[in-house]
């Protein structure tokens, strides 16, 4: 017998909501790196004036690293549903899920090299490779080994970060990579963007970067894993005094965490308290005030663009690199390097908003995305009813 797909009738909204809100939670901060040198600057500096100012501050704390490690643990959540369904069903499941991430390692591949440096779908699609290992492990043992992983690495940086602090409390600055960073996008031709965009990548994805994401992304999926052999969304009603501990407590702690380069200082330890603790914190924390209002069908249906926003993920996160490179990027208008940020947050929330509306219309015609569709045919073939691609 072989896998199917799964029916979009077995889908759960609150879980597209949840990517729908990480999707736009990930654009404001991307357009960051869309518009700004931001691997080689300071944002504590580089942004100056009273709004920008305030602007960072908003999304420093609210929205960066808190976004990426929800999606990271949807994805584990996500990638669980479809081992669990398989087994129920008596079907195949490793081969389709070693040839859908490789699929996704494709897609990714041409996005970080011919789009935008900024890729985590490689990322997602080796992590999610090693996770596919760790499917068949108890939920506590998930759980468990997931903040192991996650907790004694990260710890044991915070404190080299520390020591590291007292000797040279300066935060590094690649001034001479800005300068080639705006040169480059900003008037160079396409392959001075190519070569700048390799060496960008390679700058966030050396080796010593697979390390960190491997006891970062790797184990927020195992989380995620967990949380769905618990069925934490499915079942959140039966579990509603859970989530409400998990919301309050992950929230409190996790903006408190975020808020700790602004309480003390803004060298390199404390930020990097902020985001390895406090952004994951906080994204729970998230994801749990989403799960406990999707109990509200009205609150379902008002957001419902988010919903649809989250079922086609792929081609909306792909998308937002398409058109925010188009804007800054020498081959469009070439505005790399001279918005400020409130412009560049603005022209975010315009992509997306442009993005929910082109999801309400592709989906009154069409039941999933079309790099969904994409995804969908060359990892099942023909081996689906082609009725569901389209309404009748």
């Amino acid at each position: 017998m072989k896998l199917q797909p799964i029916s979009l009738r077995e889908r759960v909204d609150a879980i597209d909501l949840m990517r729908g809100f990480s999707l736009l939670g990930i654009l404001l901060i991307n357009m960051l790196a869309f518009h700004t040198p931001l691997s080689y600057i300071d944002p504590y500096k580089w942004f100056s004036g009273n709004m920008d100012q305030t602007i960072f501050t908003g999304l420093d704390i609210f929205v960066q690293a808190s976004f990426y490690p929800l999606f990271a643990m949807l994805f584990g959540y996500g990638l669980m549903m479809q081992f669990l369904r398989a087994q129920e069903k008596g079907q195949p499941f490793l081969p389709v899920a070693i040839k859908r991430l490789l699929i996704l390692l494709g897609f990714g591949i041409i996005h970080a090299f011919f789009i935008w440096y900024g890729d985590i779908l490689i990322t997602y699609a080796l992590m999610g490779l090693l996770l596919l290992g760790m499917l068949s492990l108890p939920a506590n043992w998930l759980l468990g080994l997931g903040l192991l992983i996650y907790t004694l690495p990260h710890l044991m940086f915070t404190a080299i970060m520390f020591i590291s602090v007292m000797a040279d409390p300066n935060i590094y600055i690649g001034y001479q990579e800005a300068e080639q960073s705006i040169a480059a996008y900003g008037s160079g031709n396409f392959a001075e963007i190519f070569s700048r965009r390799l060496t960008d990548w390679y700058y966030g994805n050396n080796p010593f970067s697979f390390i960190i994401y491997v006891v970062t992304i790797l184990p927020l999926m195992m989380v995620g894993a967990a949380a769905a052999k618990w069925q934490m969304i499915e079942q959140v009603a039966n579990k509603k005094k859970t989530w409400l501990i998990l919301t309050f407590s992950s929230l409190a702690i996790g903006l408190l965490l975020k808020s700790t380069p602004y309480l003390f200082d803004t060298n390199y330890a404390f930020q990097y308290v902020q985001e390895m603790f406090g952004g994951p914190l906080v994204a729970v924390g998230y994801a749990g005030i989403i799960a406990l209002l999707s109990l509200n069908m009205t609150f379902l249906k008002a957001l419902s663009p988010l919903v649809k926003a989250g079922r086609m993920s792929m081609t909306i996160y792909i998308t937002q690199s398409i058109i925010a490179t188009s804007i800054f990027y020498s081959y469009g208008l070439g505005l790399y390097g001279q918005v400020d940020l409130l412009t560049g947050t603005l022209i975010a929330v315009g992509i997306f908003v442009v993005q929910l509306i082109f999801a309400e219309l592709w989906f009154s015609k069409f039941d999933r995305g079309p790099i969904e569709m994409i995804w969908r045919r060359w990892t099942y073939g023909n081996n689906f009813e082609k009725s569901n691609n389209s309404k009748r």
